[in-house]
């Protein structure tokens, strides 16, 4: 009689797993599974799937155990680690649950074991893994720290405590300076792009506790009297914010234009198709930073698409005088030509309501009052609508009250005219509106920073920041890659000699490998 054939390798490994597989066929064929509908068999097979993972993980690790190596095991202080000591386990939290890694430690007295396994399979110091770290900064920048926990329980069999979401979000941010100071684009792709380089900056408050306020705002913050327990009030708020600056760069073609053609946008619904849209767009916000160092930030970005300065640079702003000297200051340093033009929406705003001065009733002729001016201005007569509506209130003689909103225009306009040639802009094809850093704000920073009640920590708000502005700018999966790189050098190349992590090999665990001693 012929022997039954051996069991190979093959078959033999992942038997737990296989085992499993096997059971979950079964429940699948029982009388319980044929007795669920389809939204109970997704729920089940979900549960089962995960623990199905899970064990193939644990098998996979243990198969790559204890990591032995042939050659030496050297640390970046020049000692060879002579001992192995015998493999011990850390847990290691993943997507679908706990597992063990079981691996040896190369160690000599006087100085710290390495673990060579460990930077093989690129696991952090920490418990929790790369890929459950990319799960929760995905759902941190999207939701609230609760809400992601909630997410991730809800969708893997990864077990987190509350109080690590936002010590896991803020180590998934680390590196976002760093991406961004060697991201490059691709030579010649700049080609490709349209001929208008645009910075755009503006800046948003967000609540936070008072320790991490600026310290003018924290002394403000200090003097005043909180008037509820349990949230502020609106006046309040204004002394517990720290100013989020807001920034944004990209690309776009000429758009040539008319004063005419601008108001009829306003007025009707023009075919936005012909806008062109702004390209290669990166936005991004700090409420750490200066905002000198956020716009000083833009331009390196700006550079990195523009090296040769061949396109035309463009600075949209609200006509923050902070923001416009630090622009004109750092384009002379760099010697640049830079065409900074302030947003015709603000323009509007103040026109509405100097316009309610002479015509407090919504109407016709306020309509009509505002468009004249507008159109006006948009021809690039700015100082001359400031004059004549000065001199307007003081013929209708409109006290001071009345006229305020009337001489504030007319101050705005005279007082940012440099940046009002709105003929010039238009007729070489330049934007405008900032309508890119008004999303930017109310996405970056609105929709996620001032949810009910919310007081913010200065690291968690800053990482949430960095996440959001990544996944905005369609960035994160570079950046990742990128920060999974930076972990595996700061966690393990950088303990060895020459940044080289020792192989490691599948040979069982010996206590007279060579010269090596064992240290049980």
């Amino acid at each position: 009689m012929n022997a039954a054939p051996s069991m190979s390798s093959f078959e033999r490994s992942y038997g737990q797993g296989r085992q499993y597989f096997e059971s979950i066929v079964s429940f699948l064929d029982s009388k319980e599974g044929n007795e669920m509908d389809l939204s109970q068999l997704e729920r089940e097979l979900k549960k089962r799937g995960l623990e199905l993972m899970r064990r193939l993980l644990q098998e996979h690790l243990d198969n790559r155990s204890p990591g032995l190596c042939v050659e030496p095991v050297i640390g970046a202080d020049g000692v060879e680690r002579l001992q192995i000591r015998r493999p011990h386990e850390r847990k290691i939290e993943t997507v679908f649950g706990t597992v063990e890694e079981r691996r040896a430690g190369y160690g000599r007295e006087g100085v710290k074991s390495l673990h060579p396994l460990d930077g093989e399979l690129n696991v952090p110091p920490e418990r929790y893994s790369l890929e459950l770290r990319r799960r929760v900064a995905i759902e941190a920048a999207k939701n609230s720290f609760d809400e992601t926990l909630e997410t991730i329980e809800n969708t893997t069999a990864g077990h987190i405590p509350k109080r690590q979401v936002e010590q896991l979000a803020q180590r998934a941010a680390r590196d976002f300076d760093a991406f961004y100071e060697t991201r490059r684009y691709i030579p010649g792709k700049n080609e490709e792009t349209g001929p208008v380089l645009v910075i755009t900056a503006d800046g948003k408050g967000v609540v936070m506790h008072e320790q991490d306020l600026r310290e003018q705002t924290r002394k403000a913050a200090e003097k005043s009297k909180q008037k509820m327990q349990t949230r502020l009030s609106a006046g309040e708020k204004k002394d517990r914010k720290r100013m989020a600056t807001v920034a944004a760069v990209y690309t776009v073609d000429t758009f040539e234009r008319t004063a005419e053609d601008v108001i009829a946008e306003a007025g009707s619904a023009v075919d936005k198709k012909k806008r062109p849209v702004p390209e290669q767009k990166r936005v991004w916000a700090s409420l750490e930073k200066e905002p000198e160092q956020v716009i000083a930030d833009a331009f390196d970005e700006a550079g990195h698409r523009d090296p040769d300065h061949e396109k035309q640079w463009v600075a949209l702003v609200d006509g923050n005088n902070t923001q416009i000297d630090i622009l004109n200051r750092m384009a002379k340093e760099k010697g640049l030509e830079l065409t900074v033009v302030v947003d015709i929406i603000h323009v509007t705003e103040y026109l509405w309501k100097a316009g309610r001065a002479f015509h407090p009733k919504s109407g016709p002729e306020l309509e009509s009052w505002v468009r004249h001016r507008l159109l006006e201005v948009l021809k690039g007569k700015a100082d001359l609508m400031a004059a004549g509506m000065r001199r307007s209130a003081t013929r209708k003689e409109l006290d001071a009250k009345t006229r305020e909103p009337v001489d504030a225009c007319a101050t705005y306009l005279h007082n940012k005219s440099p940046y009002l040639h709105y003929d010039r802009y238009l007729s070489q094809g330049l934007p405008i509106a900032t309508g890119v850093i008004e999303g930017a704000c109310r996405h970056l920073v609105k929709d996620r920073m001032e949810k009910t009640g919310a007081k913010w920590r200065l690291d968690g708000a800053e990482a949430v920041l960095r996440l959001r502005a990544l996944r905005s700018s369609h960035d994160f999966d570079e950046y990742w890659n990128f920060h999974e790189a930076c972990e595996y050098k700061r966690n393990h190349q950088d303990l060895y000699a020459g940044g080289d992590v020792p192989s490691t090999t599948k040979l069982p665990f010996s206590s007279d490998r060579d010269h090596l001693k064992v240290i049980k």
